[in-house]
């Protein structure tokens, strides 16, 4: 900040004193100016620029360069050098590089280039700025340079992550007999940044000791990073101990190493112990405690901290301020954390990502998306805003608003950045928009593991099992090795696909040809792929023969494909162990209820029923929701509530008469009460995901896609309906549930039948 003031405050003087004397040298002939140019005493080289600003006569350059060789008696060369080393200076604390090259350029034109005391600032400024190639341009035609040219491309190396370079750098500077000073060990010491670099940092410790540096604090402090940076916590509590003078920059160090490696007990009682011995913290050391609290049950040591913070007057900080929300909203405090957000006097793009992390995080896309509203009228989002947002409609299928955020994107020339590739793809596969999503995998310049999952889990979710085949056979061609994950998707989508052999080849590939054992997940793939398919005794054996316990999920697939193909015994038996897994769970009582009602086993209903009651078990209720206008409706079965439900009944019934002149029959089976089938096909129009459909159609232009999510698998009979709603309103529908997406145009779904 100091440099930034000297620097406006020097360029005000010199532009005030340039206009005084380009009015004096105008109204002067070529001649006069001349004379007067000799006869003054310039105060910087801005003042000698001046001559050429005002005429433009080059005659008048090359008697500066003259002049500056030859200074006249009133004219300092330290003076010009100490000016140019101030103007060196304010570029490198403004990060200016482009300034920071045309004074360089000055500096070549009055022939002072070989003055090591500019160079250093040069690679210093150089440095500073990022451009290190022009840094160790100016270093390596230095002549003679001595610890400060060093330590300075030392440091530049060190400072952009180039450690190699840096400590390499550090041995030729020995190897030179330039002795290096306090400074430049602690520079060198900084650039021992990993595991691999330990052993050097070992070696500049022992020059540290042979110095005699190790009591300087300084020097002292540049070990603890070191040694925490090279991960060997032990030599960091080593050289801890051994310090007689802690300021609080070495008991941050010291925390934050605790923090890092986990061990956030010891860091909370440093944090006590430093203000026993009288050291005040400041806002790095309350950011790091900060970031010690994560869970529920630490929400109240957060609090207190909060309190001392306060105290201190760090509350309205903005760091801090971001470091308390992030607290909260980890501690699952989400009203806290919203509190301190908007009670923040100054949010930077970090404090507003923070919140919009925190309610991503705990499942709230409303909220992210009303905060998203917010946010774009005072700051411009970044890449990380982004990743937030993308998230959040994707979750919400709201393909129209995610469209919106990939053009906003594309303005700010993110697209190339491979996590936003990878996210537009999740986003758009989400959304039930398999092509737009294979559109930007098809344009990342770059792709990782995670690029391949995500393209091929989105075929696979989407039914497309032959193009998941081949996208993961392109994978294995790019050389990209497969990951677990990736194995997970691609027999998934053949689970999807109903595509047998392909997935027994692939599974038994998984060990054969990469070397990984077939975890859980995989073994529950295959359960899935041979249920789907009828093969329930395969199944069945494949889930008793795992290496490992089958848990909850594995049981429920093959309960589900014990309801798809009507085995009731099989599906008592199944159940009895998910009872035996977690009793409170709703999913097993109300699919077995399906299969003793599908036989017409009321009895068993009703028994099935009553255990609910019985054990207290409530069954979730299905919910579908559907984003309009940018804003979430949601529809519950069998609620009244939406305030436009009675035009929704009026159109649903409109469509449903429409729907049976075209052939369409409620499947009354499902509708797990003995009553009559009138009253069944009643209690099936309320299902959530109809409501939802039949909202987006009385709430959009003719023939626009609809987009719905549901929290439940969909039932036979709303999958057969939504087949006829594609037709009558000419509509391609997209209806994603817990197992995967349904997309309905013409009267056709994308699963073929098959979910």
């Amino acid at each position: 900040m100091i440099g930034s003031v000297r620097w406006r405050m020097l360029r005000g003087k010199l532009e005030l004193r340039k206009r005084n004397l380009v009015s004096r040298f105008l109204a002067l002939t070529p001649g006069s100016q001349l004379g007067c140019f000799q006869n003054h005493n310039p105060r910087s080289v801005g003042e000698f620029r001046i001559c050429s600003i005002a005429n433009g006569r080059y005659l008048i350059n090359k008697k500066l360069s003259k002049d500056i060789k030859d200074p006249p008696s009133r004219f300092s060369l330290g003076t010009l050098t100490a000016q140019y080393a101030d103007l060196l200076q304010g570029c490198a604390d403004r990060r200016d590089v482009a300034e920071g090259k045309a004074v360089h350029a000055d500096i070549i034109r009055v022939g002072l280039e070989s003055n090591r005391f500019l160079a250093n600032h040069l690679v210093h400024m150089y440095g500073k700025c990022g451009s290190l190639q022009d840094a160790r341009a100016v270093f390596d035609s230095i002549c003679d340079p001595n610890v400060y040219s060093w330590t300075s491309m030392i440091g530049a190396y060190a400072h952009h992550g180039y450690g190699n370079e840096a400590l390499n750098l550090f041995r030729q500077m020995q190897n030179a007999c330039v002795r290096p000073d306090k400074v430049t060990l602690v520079t060198a010491l900084n650039a021992c940044c990993n595991q691999e670099a330990k052993k050097e940092g070992v070696l500049i410790h022992s020059q540290v000791m042979e110095s005699g540096l190790e009591s300087d604090i300084v020097v002292a402090c540049g070990l603890l990073n070191m040694y925490r940076r090279c991960g060997s916590l032990e030599d960091v509590w080593g050289i801890f101990t051994k310090m007689h003078e802690r300021d609080v920059i070495v008991w941050n160090v010291m925390i934050a190493a605790c923090i890092e490696h986990e061990h956030s007990k010891q860091a909370v009682q440093l944090f006590g112990q430093m203000q026993l011995e009288g050291t005040i913290p400041n806002q790095i050391t309350f950011i790091g405690i900060l970031g010690t609290f994560s869970a529920p049950d630490d929400v109240a040591e957060g609090a207190l901290l909060h309190a001392h913070i306060a105290k201190a007057g760090y509350e309205e900080d903005v760091f801090v301020g971001t470091a308390l929300v992030n607290m909260y909203g980890k501690c699952g405090s989400l009203e806290d954390s919203r509190y301190v957000f908007d009670r923040m006097p100054e949010k930077n793009v970090v404090s507003w990502n923070a919140m919009l992390s925190v309610y991503a995080q705990s499942g709230n896309d409303r909220e992210v998306l009303h905060l998203f509203e917010q946010m774009q009228k005072d700051m411009k989002p970044d890449k990380v805003t982004f990743l937030n947002v993308l998230d959040a409609y994707g979750n919400l299928s709201a393909l129209r608003y995610g469209k919106h955020i990939h053009s906003l994107i594309e303005a700010g020339k993110l697209q190339t950045d491979l996590t936003i590739g990878n996210a537009l793809i999740s986003m758009y596969a989400k959304c039930g928009s398999v092509e737009n999503a294979r559109k930007v995998f098809d344009s990342m310049i770059e792709r990782d593991v995670i690029s391949w999952n995500t393209m091929i889990a989105a075929y696979g979710q989407h039914g497309y099992g032959e193009e998941a085949l081949q996208l993961f056979r392109s994978m294995q061609k790019s050389h990209v090795l497969p990951s677990k994950i990736t194995f997970v998707n691609i027999l998934s989508a053949c689970s999807h696909a109903g595509l047998l052999d392909e997935g027994h080849k692939i599974f038994s590939s998984m060990s054969a040809d990469y070397g990984l054992p077939p975890a859980l997940e995989h073994y529950g793939c295959m359960v899935d792929l041979l249920g789907r398919l009828g093969q329930l005794d395969e199944a069945e054996n494949i889930l008793k023969q795992m290496p490992f316990p089958a848990d909850s999920l594995v049981y429920m697939t093959l309960l589900g494909a014990c309801r798809l193909h009507g085995d009731v015994e099989r599906g008592k038996r199944v159940a009895e162990h998910l009872f035996q897994i977690d009793a409170r769970k709703s999913a097993p009582y109300v699919v077995l209820s399906n299969i003793y009602a599908a036989t017409g086993r009321w009895d068993d209903v009703y028994r099935v029923r009553q255990k609910m009651i019985d054990r207290g078990v409530k069954k979730e209720p299905g919910c579908s929701s559907i984003v309009v206008k940018n804003r979430v409706h949601d529809f519950v079965v069998g609620k009244s509530s939406h305030p436009r439900f009675r035009d929704i009944f009026v159109e649903l019934e409109t469509l449903t008469r429409k729907m049976k002149r075209l052939g369409y029959v409620p499947d009354t089976q499902l509708v797990l009460h003995d009553i009559e089938g009138e009253q069944k096909e009643h209690l099936l129009s309320h299902h959530s995901e109809k409501l939802a459909v039949t909202f987006g159609i009385i709430n959009t232009p003719p023939q626009t896609p609809i987009q719905v999510v549901k929290n439940l698998r969909v039932c036979e009979d709303c999958h057969n309906a939504v087949k006829f709603i594609s037709v009558v309103t000419r509509r391609e529908i997209v209806l994603r549930d817990t197992h995967r997406f349904h997309r309905f145009k013409d009267g056709m779904c994308s699963c073929g039948n098959f979910w």
